[in-house]
């Protein structure tokens, strides 16, 4: 719906006492330029002291300027009640930020955040250590949104990976809009560049430095890179840079020359003879050629490679069937 806000709002607050009106103007902004990047609204202590006086004796000024303004409110209850539909579409209440942009486009949302206040029927709930700052017309509906988060916290938590809203959506089947809405003020379950929800902490949802953006190259490509390659994929990375990060971390296993993959994808850490070691001690006694196989899954090396590294009666013998072992530790 089309409302002239500004307007509306200067017809509330024309009447007040020239330093009510001041006080109200600056608390909330409302003639502050047009931008994405207006000052916030003033508080309390920072009017105060221009004035010479409490934030105490702000606060009573601001509250007797609401209850002149009062008397005013009848005569905008369509916009209320637009405001109050909006909220309804979205379970009742919306992260605070999205609704003033949604009510009132980036334009108007001092004003909006102004006839919020005014509105008797709606509820704000500053910003905590878990929830953004949001609106409500129904406490309720507060309680059912932070039941529907816990639950999805605990499953995205289980499962360990992103999920679309789709998949999220089959653990509690409200409407997407409603669903949606209730993610949105959580500060645990947020969304990653390709829309997807995970936990705040996850690489995938807040990669953080070089190697987080590398895991997330890694996770997309689904297989091996060069270093180089994987520096080509971060935009604005040093080639050395990005070595240095999968040589320290270890999520990343170097399996050939210059090449890395996940060891969440099985790869194991080590050396040639390290990988051989492991692939004995979870599956030996083994043949040369079952131990090729195995390594070679695993380390992108020659053949030859693998059987110098055996042949180190150091680290590798062979039982009485011919087989190779282990050799004890000495």
């Amino acid at each position: 719906m089309n409302f002239n806000y500004s307007r509306i709002c200067s017809d509330l607050i024309e009447d007040l006492p020239p330093r009510t009106k001041e006080v109200i103007l600056r608390r909330f902004g409302l003639e502050r330029p047009t931008s994405s990047e207006y000052p916030a609204r003033e508080t309390l202590e920072a009017i105060g002291k221009s004035f010479g006086i409490c934030r105490e004796r702000v606060r009573q000024i601001e509250k007797d300027g609401f209850l002149r303004i009062e008397p005013k409110l009848e005569k905008i209850q369509k916009i209320f009640q637009y405001f109050t539909q909006e909220l309804q579409l979205f379970g009742n209440l919306k992260k605070e930020d999205i609704l003033l942009s949604k009510l009132g486009s980036e334009k108007w949302e001092s004003q909006i955040y102004f006839l919020l206040t005014l509105g008797p029927n709606f509820k704000r709930v500053g910003e905590s250590d878990e929830f953004y700052s949001l609106w409500t017309i129904n406490q309720n509906s507060l309680s059912k949104a932070q039941k529907v988060i816990a639950l999805i916290y605990g499953k995205l938590k289980k499962i360990g990976k992103p999920l679309t809203l789709k998949e999220l959506s089959s653990f509690n089947p409200l409407e997407k809009s409603v669903f949606t809405s209730y993610l949105e003020i959580s500060k645990k379950i947020q969304k990653d560049s390709e829309g997807n929800f995970g936990l705040k902490d996850w690489p995938e949802i807040n990669p953080r430095g070089i190697k987080d953006k590398a895991y997330l190259v890694f996770k997309k490509t689904e297989k091996p890179l060069h270093f180089t390659e994987v520096a080509k994929l971060i935009e604005g990375s040093l080639v050395q840079t990005v070595h240095n990060e999968l040589i320290r971390d270890p999520r990343f296993v170097l399996i050939g020359r210059g090449i890395y993959a996940l060891s969440e994808w099985g790869y194991y850490p080590g050396e040639v003879k390290d990988v051989i070691s492991k692939v004995l001690t979870e599956g030996g006694p083994l043949t040369k050629e079952e131990i090729l196989e195995k390594v070679l899954k695993q380390r992108l090396v020659k053949e030859n490679t693998v059987f110098l590294n055996l042949s180190n009666k150091k680290y590798f013998e062979r039982d009485i069937q011919g087989k190779y072992i282990v050799s004890p530790v000495v």
